[in-house]
């Protein structure tokens, strides 16, 4: 292990850039999607709730097909890179499509929001997938890996707070009042800066493990190995609860400082509504998560640690759920959990490579691109249910949708089921998965024997 160098601070701020670009697309989509389809571009929430859950259904064929794919990639740039500088130019303009907001009756627009949708989802697939499995082969010790991910994490909120603080603001100025053209002009800034992030990750990143099995085994055995892993199929449920948990809150948020504290578009902070700047503020308070995670590992294992975050998280969204429908107790409560939830994402991805390794370990197979995009897909069906939840709780409770762009006033039924989007029902999931994390078998012992054990196997750089 002596003989692998430390990942320089350039090469873990390249990796940390590609989640930044993942979300200025995955950020924008998760807090605004809902907000555009229902409020802006008036589709009917009970159908983008269905549209929602029945195009993810497909990651389940799409994400593991690609981990597949690239684990039996090999070229000069390695396995899982080539992917991000092949993918990069469909994804940008895929997600410019995906708000173009073209003048359609009901059935066209649902109909282009069908099929915009997937598309855009296939190419996060095709290009994230590989990004994520290049963490479990830019270092073989899991420190390293962990550090990485901290970066990824740490810009992934840089990524996620620009996104809060800049989109409605830059949707009211490019827009002048016309949402649609707005948001449509809005994408594509964030396109361009996606494409000009990916390609510094490609260059400056690279791949020191050289699996030597994986392109020979059958794909039957790869999938075995992965569902005899006990850890990845906890962690897998885990991680879609707390997606689930997360982007209900955060697909809420826009709707609850609307209806429930009726602060709509008001200026409360430089540029900033009452929406951006718990949203943003949020996000500082997730990258502060990410950034002491690796210190809080020192004092516990990632198992313990992410017991606590979900259920710290869990009791700050009951908490609010009792105080005044206020701006102050929103903000407070919104930015402990997500504090915890960065220090859960970096756990997550750090542990998903831990069982990647562990995999391997076991059966002699390295499949780290089967293993992450299997994980990737439960995150992505648990950011689709994230956002469909919300939109069913708005449809069951009466939640009135606006008429010639106007919002109409809400009945109290709608205003209690945005609450409980906005609390309750965010911090069940959160509980559930802290729950759950009990059952995980990968502990920092069993990690250490894994590391020396497969050094070995794979014989020196």
């Amino acid at each position: 292990m002596t003989s692998y160098p430390p990942l320089s601070v350039k090469e873990k701020v390249a990796y940390g850039l590609g989640d930044m670009a993942s979300n200025f697309y995955n950020g924008f989509f998760g807090i605004f999607l809902l907000y555009y389809y229902t409020d802006v571009w008036g589709i009917h929430p009970g159908h983008a709730a269905f549209m929602f859950l029945i195009t993810r259904w497909a990651d389940a064929f799409t994400d593991p097909a690609m981990g597949l794919i690239a684990d039996r990639t090999n070229t000069r740039w390695g396995k899982y890179r080539p992917y991000i500088l092949w993918t990069i130019i469909p994804y940008a303009l895929l997600g410019y499509l995906l708000f173009l907001g073209p003048d359609f009756g009901p059935t066209g627009k649902l109909v282009y929001a069908y099929v915009t949708y997937s598309l855009v989802m296939l190419a996060y697939t095709a290009i994230n997938v590989p990004y994520s499995a290049l963490l479990a082969v830019i270092h073989p010790n899991n420190t390293e890996r962990t550090k990485a991910t901290q970066y990824r994490f740490v810009f992934a909120s840089l990524g996620s707070i620009l996104v809060g603080a800049a989109t409605k603001p830059l949707v009211d100025w490019l827009g002048g009042g016309d949402e649609v053209t707005g948001f449509r002009l809005t994408i594509i800034l964030f396109a361009v800066l996606s494409v000009v992030l990916f390609l510094i990750t490609f260059a400056a990143t690279k791949e020191r493990i050289t699996p030597k099995t994986s392109q020979k085994s059958k794909i039957s055995e790869d999938i075995s190995v992965l569902f005899k892993n006990i850890s990845w199929i906890v962690l897998a449920i885990s991680g879609v609860l707390i997606v689930i948990g997360l982007i209900g809150r955060l697909s809420s948020v826009a709707f609850y400082t609307k209806y429930n504290m009726g602060l709509d578009d008001a200026k409360i902070l430089w540029w900033m509504d009452a929406a951006s700047v718990i949203i943003t503020v949020g996000f500082i308070g997730q990258m502060f998560g990410a950034l002491v995670t690796p210190i809080l590992s020192k004092q516990a294992d990632k198992k313990t640690l992410m017991i606590i975050a979900n259920f710290v998280a869990a009791a700050a969204l009951v908490v609010n759920f009792m105080s005044p429908e206020a701006f102050l107790p929103a903000l407070i409560t919104h930015t402990i959990m997500m504090f915890c939830f960065g220090v859960m994402i970096t756990l997550l991805f750090a542990m998903y490579t831990d069982c990647s390794e562990y995999g391997e370990w076991k059966s002699g197979k390295n499949s780290a691109g089967l293993t992450v995009s299997a994980s990737m897909f439960s995150l992505k069906f648990g950011s689709a249910m994230g956002v469909a939840i919300p939109s069913t709780v708005l449809a069951l409770f009466g939640f009135l949708a606006p008429v010639d762009g106007a919002a109409q006033i809400q009945p109290d039924a709608a205003l209690s089921g945005i609450k409980m989007m906005f609390n309750i029902i965010p911090s069940l999931f959160f509980l559930l998965a802290g729950s759950l994390m009990f059952f995980y078998r990968i502990d920092r012992k069993l990690l250490s024997r894994i590391e020396v054990e497969l050094s070995s196997m794979r014989g020196s750089p």
